[in-house]
């Protein structure tokens, strides 16, 4: 109680966060019942149909499930491979430049994209590689005939993996830069008096120092293997592109309220979650196991 007195406006401050926790979060729950019930909107949870688990056997036997599952592991592993090791590049090639106005000024630029949704990504993305845009009509300059970037199977993982990856790969530099920044001066300026050139320290102390930083930031990103990114699919798909394109997250949106099968989206999204809670308790461990972090 003496705690509570010296402590109690933090948690008047914590209240409307965990109001908003409890009301988006944990109280919506209650509907994962209807993963195991064909579920018909005007008879409600408690008068439709229990089917046990015949909502996850229905998305095994699925052809088109099992599509969207691979298209999703493709691209949302793809991202994390890029998203981790074009920072990393990039954060070390920054931290070369020595002034600081134009560092910060290049940093600045290049992280903006982070704060744009992909609403207006999307269609400027659109316009950009439409058939006749800015895109297609340089590439016709050397000779290249027009590509349907986002409207040709073979193109489209592509695009949004290269988009994704320019969007947010300024954001994700910062946190190697914070990492750089840790590294002792001395440790240059030592290896510099052994005559070590600028390449020699980058190989054996930047990248090294480095590397732990890298192995959390990777662990951690394999709870999010199964979320290719809703929002920028959404924005940029169409039935084209449903063989190659199509993620769980779309998939979902399209079977359970486009479609109205309710208890099967539900099924689905469960399958989800519960994978990406495995994934997410792995990755916590191998991050304390290789790395030292822990958050608990």
């Amino acid at each position: 109680m003496k705690s509570l007195r010296k402590t109690w406006p933090f948690h008047v401050m914590l209240l409307p966060a965990m109001i908003f926790l409890l009301l988006f979060s944990y109280l919506p729950m209650g509907g994962i019942v209807m993963a195991f019930q064909n579920y018909k909107p005007w008879e409600g949870i408690t008068g439709s149909e229990w089917v046990g688990l015949d909502n996850f056997r229905y998305l095994f036997e699925r052809e088109d499930s099992m599509q969207v599952i691979w298209n999703t592991l493709v691209i949302a592993i793809a991202k994390m491979i890029f998203n981790l090791l074009v920072p990393f590049v990039f954060a070390i090639l920054l931290n070369e430049i020595r002034q600081m106005g134009l560092q910060r000024s290049i940093q600045t630029l290049v992280y903006l994209p982070h704060f744009l949704s992909w609403v207006i990504l999307g269609g400027i993305l659109v316009d950009l590689l439409a058939p006749g845009g800015l895109v297609n009509r340089m590439l016709g300059e050397f000779g290249v005939s027009p590509i349907l970037f986002l409207g040709d199977n073979n193109w489209f993982r592509f695009t949004v993996i290269v988009s994704d990856v320019w969007k947010e790969f300024g954001y994700n530099t910062i946190i190697f830069l914070a990492a750089l920044a840790t590294i002792n001066p001395s440790l240059y300026e030592a290896a510099e008096m052994d005559g070590a050139t600028r390449f020699k320290q980058t190989l054996h102390i930047t990248i090294p120092s480095l590397i732990p930083i890298t192995i959390v930031v990777g662990t951690l990103a394999l709870g999010n293997v199964l979320n290719a990114g809703f929002d920028q699919i959404f924005n940029l798909y169409n039935p084209l592109v449903y063989e190659t394109g199509d993620i769980i997250d779309t998939f979902v949106y399209r079977t359970a309220i486009l479609n109205g099968e309710m208890g099967f989206g539900t099924a689905i999204g469960l399958f989800k979650s519960v994978i990406s809670m495995v994934l997410i308790l792995i990755s916590y461990r191998l991050a304390y196991k290789w790395a030292g972090y822990r958050i608990f």
